[in-house]
């Protein structure tokens, strides 16, 4: 199986080429990709840990799903592909807010990102693929914040800068 591309973009998000996933991370280029955060009717974050195999942030803490659509993939699409695939899910999602980061990972990678934020509302447990992530929990909202001050190296780098979006728009 050939590795998949991801879809270059520009700084207001428009495509401007494709780029197999490896390459784009190691060269620090600016691509798309989405973050799925569902939340249940307790107020809690299901939390995935990703898998320690994964090629980056294995074993750390992160958002219920998150990962790159594919070349003429609509976002929602995408994400609702993923959180099948990753957590055994299926539900409705909708856009929250999107945002570009770029940060240094381990083994040389670099995560540049304009990464779109998707939501959506869940009340029961997910079925793991085990090869994405090895663990998941709920947590309230509120938890996730003080953990994230007191433990940050625990949790994605992602995950970090999107949970801050996060907080301020959509706790109860």
């Amino acid at each position: 199986m050939s590795e998949e591309n991801v879809v270059l973009v520009d700084k207001n998000d428009n495509q401007i080429g494709l780029m197999p996933k490896m390459e784009a991370h190691l060269k620090g280029i600016l691509h798309r990709a989405f973050s799925v955060f569902l939340v249940n009717s307790q107020n809690q974050i299901l939390l995935q840990k990703r898998s320690a195999n994964k090629y980056h942030s294995g074993g750390l803490w992160t958002n219920t799903c998150c990962s790159h659509p594919r070349d003429g993939e609509n976002i929602i699409d995408a994400g609702k592909r993923r959180l099948f695939e990753e957590m055994g899910i299926k539900t409705d999602l909708k856009v929250a807010f999107n945002f570009t980061y770029k940060a240094e990972l381990e083994n040389g990678l670099i995560e540049h990102e304009y990464d779109h934020v998707l939501i959506g509302e869940f009340n029961d447990s997910p079925i793991l693929n085990k090869d994405e992530a090895e663990d998941w929990k709920w947590i309230s909202i509120e938890e996730v914040g003080k953990d994230i001050i007191e433990n940050e190296k625990d949790y994605t780098v992602w995950f970090v800068i999107a949970f801050e979006y996060f907080y301020k728009n959509f706790k109860k």
